[in-house]
């Protein structure tokens, strides 16, 4: 189809299956659902670039081609053997890609955790039959348990019960210590849980970090000290986190090394709005852990990546 200008797109938002990417059509107009390995194609509906796809179009047939993967090492899980671009689900909660030897995952049912509250004093998570996913239900107690459930996580005020139209002025705010850095190099995944909303619901939360870049040069220790804490790149930078880079650069702390056999890792952090440009021309905004001190310590985490096999590929250019 020829490309009309000015550009016209759907006024609805885009809804494509979990793990497919959004991706710009032959026009660059508008986003659609990227077309998935062994699915036809088109200049208007164009393969998973960010997943190493491409459209063959040596066996066309009214202007489709078909998507393949470019050569990739082929994955095995549990005995099976998945192809370099393949999408598969090992179990109806996770939707997975194999990437030239890696596997990355994602889960289709949502961890939410539930607080109490006045209107579901005791939230449980239960399994229905015939779906894949638990579901929240409340269950009812009686007048007095329920109330103090309910006041569990609120405020005591003895004036009145804390009312639904008023549940965070009366929410006592409980939230956990982020958790450690999902990578030991190069950008990863930092949670918390909190219940600081409207709802006053116990929420996970995410920010990106990056505890040090995977070419970070190791610094030399002064005389008499075997660590480097936290040192600082000699020029700004800027963050890339999917394909897509950072709209300002930023000279961040970082933390160093031990020749000793310790590991220095995040000590006292903050979290920032970092906003990033993608290739598109997309812009998002996305939390971001900024280290202000590390500890050197023997006590190391393990190495805990989302891709079973390497640090260093990623999805090129995937963002939401």
């Amino acid at each position: 189809q020829a490309c009309t200008y000015p550009c016209q797109c759907p006024s609805q938002p885009l809804q494509c299956p979990a793990g497919t990417s959004h991706v710009l059509d032959a026009c660059g107009c508008c986003k659609v659902c990227a077309r998935q390995l062994g699915e036809l194609c088109s200049l208007q509906k164009p393969c998973d670039h960010h997943k190493g796809l491409y459209c063959d179009f040596s066996k066309i047939h009214r202007g489709s081609g078909i998507c393949l993967a470019h050569e990739g090492a082929t994955c095995d899980l549990l005995g099976k053997i998945y192809h370099n671009g393949e999408s598969f689900q090992p179990t109806c909660k996770l939707q997975c890609i194999c990437m030239d030897g890696a596997i990355g995952c994602i889960p289709l049912c949502s961890d939410d955790l539930r607080l109490p509250s006045p209107e579901c004093p005791n939230p449980r998570r239960v399994k229905f039959r015939n779906k894949c996913c638990e579901e929240w239900i409340c269950e009812e107690g009686s007048e007095e348990n329920r109330f103090e459930t309910g006041m569990a996580v609120f405020r005591e005020d003895p004036a009145h019960k804390p009312e639904l139209n008023n549940l965070q002025e009366n929410c006592l705010v409980q939230t956990t210590e982020w958790s450690a850095c999902s990578k030991s190099c190069g950008m990863g995944i930092s949670a918390r849980v909190t219940n600081d909303n409207p709802q006053c619901r116990l929420e996970k939360e995410t920010r990106l970090c990056m505890v040090r870049p995977c070419d970070f040069p190791m610094e030399k220790t002064k005389k008499g000290k075997k660590c480097v804490r936290t040192p600082k790149p000699r020029q700004s930078l800027h963050f890339e986190f999917s394909g897509c880079t950072s709209t300002r650069s930023y000279r961040p702390k970082f933390c160093g090394s031990c020749t000793d056999g310790r590991c220095c890792t995040p000590y006292v952090t903050s979290t920032v709005e970092v906003e990033f440009r993608c290739p598109e021309g997309d812009f998002f905004q996305r939390k971001m852990m900024f280290i202000k001190m590390c500890s050197c310590h023997y006590d190391c985490p393990r190495d805990n990546d989302i891709f079973l096999a390497t640090y260093h590929r990623r999805m090129v250019g995937d963002h939401v």
